[in-house]
């Protein structure tokens, strides 16, 4: 019989940053929408559709790792969340073909730790910095920060999405590997990946390039994305005047068509409601001229078809 599951703690917020900091609204409500594509799928709602095929504890240090192969309509991912000795918790979200990248990078990770001395604080870099490095994956960049501060080393792998609006990424989730634990990790990512492979399932083409558009003092921008939950359309609405304000919604595809005939059918009734107010006008006018017409000077005459005198008899 399978040894029980430890646990886990209630969810941390997956966001790193100060709330009370942020600019805001008049509605006392942050300047930018914090839309957390990095999420678990379906958090907060039914989860009904999405299955965990596999999970992986891994003790490292003080900190307990959950590695858990999950699918869903959309296809399979791999969620990884860290616990830490105080009950915080902290997560990423990896494409299997993403996952095989990270597992590569670990090893080189690894071997560059493998070469270093011991700790020498005279000789730390600034930024505490040892070795970094990139992942793109469509609109996500992973950052991979082999870092050292008084405590020891380890490796920070965060994750950001960008946009047009975003070009720096927006909140950023990520989780802290202690330096002495990455080749078991990354042997418990191998094990997972031999398993399930690397094949993300899902849409397989090339997303649609972003689009922009300005009406008056505004701009919006139509960015597309895709995350476990599927492909989605972020429309972002910034302010001229204020360079910081900035409000998105997220569609899901399968809304899009919705979407369009709601907004061709508000086209429609407008023209159609100014056809309609332009027609009433034209009419308006033709009455008022005729209450203003004098009968006797502008009594027909009985002149002939080419405008000449009549020929019709009368008064001598």
């Amino acid at each position: 019989m399978a040894p029980a599951r430890p646990s886990r703690p209630p969810r941390a917020r997956p966001y790193d940053f100060d709330m009370e900091h942020l600019p805001r609204n008049n509605n006392d409500e942050p300047n930018f929408l914090i839309d957390f594509d990095d999420s678990d799928p379906g958090e907060g709602q039914n989860q009904q559709g999405e299955q965990e095929l596999a999970t992986k504890m891994l003790q490292i240090q003080s900190k307990r790792f959950y590695l858990d192969v999950k699918q869903n309509r959309r296809g399979r991912f791999i969620k990884v969340a860290e616990i830490s000795a105080d009950g915080r918790r902290s997560q990423i979200f990896l494409a299997l073909s993403t996952a095989a990248d990270f597992r590569d990078h670990l090893s080189s990770f690894s071997d560059y730790y493998a070469s270093l001395g011991p700790p020498n604080p005279e000789s730390m870099p600034e930024d505490g910095k040892l070795k970094s490095e990139m992942m793109i994956k469509e609109n996500r960049r992973y950052y991979l920060d082999l870092k050292e501060n008084s405590r020891g080393r380890f490796l920070r792998v965060s994750c950001a999405q960008v946009s047009q609006t975003m070009v720096r990424g927006g909140p950023r989730s990520q989780i802290a590997i202690p330096a002495q634990g990455m080749i078991e990790f990354r042997d418990a990512l191998t094990d997972l990946l031999d398993e399930f492979g690397t094949d993300d399932g899902g849409f397989k083409g090339e997303l649609p390039e972003g689009r922009h558009m300005r009406v008056e003092n505004k701009n919006f921008y139509f960015d597309i994305g895709q995350n476990n939950r599927g492909i989605y359309m972020r429309i972002s609405e910034v302010l001229q005047v204020k360079s910081n304000f900035r409000t998105a919604i997220t569609v899901p595809e399968k809304s899009w068509a919705r979407f369009r005939d709601i907004f061709a059918d508000y086209c429609d009734k407008m023209k159609d409601g100014n056809a309609s107010a332009s027609g009433g006008s034209s009419g308006d006018k033709d009455a008022v001229r005729d209450s203003t017409r004098d009968p006797v000077r502008d009594r027909p005459s009985s002149s002939g078809a080419d405008g000449g005198p009549g020929t019709g008899s009368g008064p001598k």
